[in-house]
């Protein structure tokens, strides 16, 4: 892996934990009686909207995998539309698999959304905006023939990929637990009063 790539990814990495930081630290000051537990759905929009934000402007930016020929208007809206029907099939998987592992379906159906889009947008997004929505690209990155645990020369950028791909599983982890707490902290206040 070259240098330049490490630096790029150590950068990108180091923005999007910021972003997320910044979306604990500085809504207190624009919203009256803002907490990440009080008002945890306002903080789940907060924080997939920063990401999503960083997620686009990073992907802008550094251009990860740029095209040599040009491409018509057409064919970057029907690119866009494609992402995000993508996206929004994440939302609704990720919400089932939500539901599967025990939250409420009728009970909190917002809230459960709304964490099924803060994974999607820490998972699903960086992966389009990496790849696409090029269906063989996710195949042969996600197979089991893709790479392997230890890549060859070949298939650096591939391993770099990936380890993005498994630092934005640990930002999901962090943010699981966190709605956990949140969700467990509502309940408690709803089931004193």
């Amino acid at each position: 892996m070259k240098d330049t790539e490490i630096k790029r990814l150590l950068s990108a990495h180091f923005v999007s934990v910021m972003s997320i930081i910044l979306t604990t630290i500085v809504p207190p000051f624009f919203l009256e009686n803002f907490s990440v537990l009080g008002t945890h759905l306002i903080w789940l929009c907060i924080c997939s909207i920063c990401v999503t934000t960083v997620n686009i402007i990073l992907y802008i930016i550094l251009k990860p995998n740029p095209s040599s020929k040009r491409i018509s208007f057409a064919h970057k809206v029907t690119k866009f539309l494609k992402c995000c029907v993508v996206f929004f099939i994440s939302c609704i998987l990720f919400h089932g698999i939500i539901v599967l592992y025990g939250a409420p379906l009728i009970e909190s159906v917002l809230e459960t959304f709304l964490f099924a889009v803060l994974l999607s947008t820490f998972t699903t997004l960086h992966c389009l905006c990496m790849l696409g929505p090029n269906i063989q690209a996710w195949i042969r990155v996600f197979s089991k023939n893709g790479s392997g645990p230890f890549p060859v020369p070949s298939e650096l950028p591939l391993a770099t990929w990936l380890a993005s791909l498994l630092h934005l599983c640990g930002y999901t982890g962090i943010g699981s637990s966190l709605h956990t707490k949140a969700d467990n902290g509502c309940r408690e206040k709803s089931s004193r009063a």
